[in-house]
């Protein structure tokens, strides 16, 4: 009974596990949208640093209540658009305090001539006081490139401190400058770097796993090498699946072989297994042989560590790919694309169905090296991230990455614009990016030739509805005068 009882409570545990990992694969995919992330950031930090400078401000009466309502927008603004105008430290302290210092100079500038402040109850501001205030602020902040909303309020709210308003512009440069640092901490430590917190393919895929099938599994592995190459622990695992109709052709050449050397009649059946184990070891050698020839071109040529596996295909030729990627720990497998009747082969549609990266590689130009490279983009997310991260890998430092993404109308453009903007930030390096209003298979067909590599999405992230109303990018361009890589992330 007790271990019955353990065994089910073993099974709910593994349960809950899976669904934690599921939720968290989730939660990081969700996270990777950038929109996604400073929605986030604005939930946590925003109430974090307003809640911290009240605790402070309850403590010390040097720190004004009255500084929090620019101060909370002005949070919201820096945090809600980290690369935006008013996204500078610099010019949200000075602004601010720009603006108390003006609502200052204000007050002192009316009491100087003598003019009293009228109003409605106990708070008595002059209409003068606050024409005075604005235009100050709007003079200076013009003349010092200090344009930031935030300094219009400071300086009207100065004009409510009364005989305090020293204090109250000491707490508004205190106080700002306390958001302006932590801001400057998100964005260049975290937010500056997602790419490498929360993009899984910049921190894994150095393991590639190469089915070496047809007639391009040369330079697709190649391309593969040079996507490990990239980091440090890249290397490169060739397969090489063994078909039962090779083993039986080369059973029937050696029982050829023993029939022509002796007429004699021997055990049938010792000698058919002994027949048919000497045979799969010949395919095998034979197999990995052409392996390590490639896998020696592969260690000259890019300089990346390389194995060769070889293995019976059996009926489930995807199959076998995804145990032996387990089995070798990759994380990434490079395929060479393959078609039939028009369409996808079942053995690649296997792969994109799995739970690993893939990348279906159609080679067209025999090139081993890829400089120029245009990254097609429908949809900002972690397919989107991974595709970059490949262009960039083969591209190397001394290549060109372009990205591109296509519209059906001008008032699509700015926010077509800003979703590239937002997806190769987080990367190092040089990217142009490209709004078209063309049709996808027209601008790639017309910019194919000038590019030795194009990187599309495999839309497995897209439903079943949505890939048959509009079929996938690879599938409108299987005529492009180009290498293309067509990308798949797994689970």
């Amino acid at each position: 009974m007790l271990s019955g009882l353990r065994a089910r409570l073993d099974r709910l545990l593994a349960r809950i596990r899976r669904v934690e990992r599921r939720e968290l694969r989730d939660f990081r995919r969700w996270v990777e949208h950038t929109n996604n992330l400073l929605h986030l950031s604005v939930l946590v930090f925003v109430p974090l640093l307003i809640a911290l400078v009240t605790y402070l401000s309850n403590a010390s009466t040097a720190l004004s209540f009255l500084l929090f309502p620019p101060l909370a927008s002005g949070t919201y603004t820096l945090f809600s658009d980290p690369e935006g105008k008013y996204a500078s430290p610099p010019k949200f302290v000075g602004g601010m305090t720009a603006g108390a210092v003006c609502g200052f100079l204000a007050l002192e500038l009316s009491g100087v001539a003598g003019i009293n402040g009228s109003g409605v109850g106990f708070q008595s501001v002059s209409a003068l006081d606050a024409g005075l205030s604005i235009f100050l602020t709007g003079a200076v902040t013009w003349a010092l490139d200090l344009e930031e909303p935030t300094a219009f309020s400071t300086a009207l709210l100065t004009l409510l401190t009364g005989g305090s308003r020293g204090e109250y512009v000491l707490s508004v440069v205190l106080s700002s400058a306390f958001v302006a640092t932590a801001f400057y901490a998100w964005r260049e430590l975290f937010y500056g770097r997602r790419a490498e917190y929360l993009y899984r393919t910049t921190q894994g895929d150095d393991h590639v796993l190469v089915p070496v099938r047809g007639e391009t599994a040369d330079e697709t592995a190649m391309f593969a090498a040079h996507i490990a190459a990239a980091h440090d622990a890249g290397k490169v695992v060739l397969l090489d699946l063994v078909s039962e109709d090779e083993i039986a052709e080369a059973e029937a050449g050696l029982r050829r072989t023993a029939d022509e050397a002796t007429a004699a009649d021997t055990g049938p059946a010792d000698e058919a297994g002994d027949r048919m184990t000497e045979a799969q070891e010949q395919v095998a050698g034979q197999a990995a042989m052409r392996l390590e020839r490639l896998a020696g071109r592969i260690r000259t040529r890019v300089g990346v560590p390389c194995e060769v596996v070889v293995a019976s295909e059996g009926g489930n030729p995807d199959g076998v790919v995804l145990q032996t990627a387990d089995e070798t720990n990759c994380d990434l497998v490079v395929t060479p694309y393959e078609e039939r009747h028009g369409s996808l082969s079942p053995f690649v549609k296997s792969l994109f169905d799995s739970a690993i990266d893939v990348v279906a590689f159609r080679s067209v130009s025999a090139r081993s090296r890829w400089r120029r490279v245009l990254v097609a983009v429908a949809r900002p997310g972690d397919n989107a991230h991974a595709m970059l991260d490949f262009a960039q890998r083969v591209a190397r430092a001394t290549g060109t990455v372009s990205v591109c993404t296509c519209i059906d109308g001008e008032s699509q453009r700015r926010q077509a614009e800003s979703m590239l903007v937002d997806l190769v930030d987080p990367f190092d390096g040089t990217f142009e990016t490209r709004v078209s209003r063309d049709s996808i298979q027209r601008f790639l067909s017309a910019n194919a030739p000038s590019h030795d590599l194009i990187v599309v999405g495999a839309s497995t992230d897209r439903t079943a509805a949505s890939r048959f109303l509009a079929p996938p990018t690879f599938e409108k361009v299987r005529d492009l005068d180009c290498d293309v890589a067509i990308v798949h992330r797994g689970g």
